[in-house]
């Protein structure tokens, strides 16, 4: 017989997979190949980010995140809801490289 639990989770909808920190960050966001946009960074964690922007991004575009002072991130837009956006990023980063 095989017995397994489910782990309990606060909330069932936030089933993630690294813990977000709460952020405001400025930053640039653009499309690969395009030019770069304003953005807001509203959380973050070592695989993605909620951000908010004037400009438009597609589910599935690729896209680069410029931290002020950082590297550049690449990542794939997941989900987009009027003026905010999530993304995933292509590669896991560590937290500690990725805030100012």
């Amino acid at each position: 017989m095989i017995r397994a639990r489910i782990a309990e989770v606060a909330d069932p909808n936030e089933r993630r997979r690294a813990l977000r920190l709460p952020v405001e960050i400025d930053a640039q966001m653009r499309e690969l190949g395009a030019t770069g946009a304003e953005a807001r960074i509203l959380n973050i964690s070592e695989t993605g980010f909620m951000a908010e922007s004037e400009a438009r991004f597609e589910v599935g575009a690729r896209v680069w995140l410029m931290l002020p002072g950082r590297q550049r991130a690449n990542a794939v837009v997941k989900w987009t809801a009027g003026d905010k956006l999530g993304a995933e990023f292509a590669e896991a980063n560590a937290i500690d490289d990725l805030l100012p």
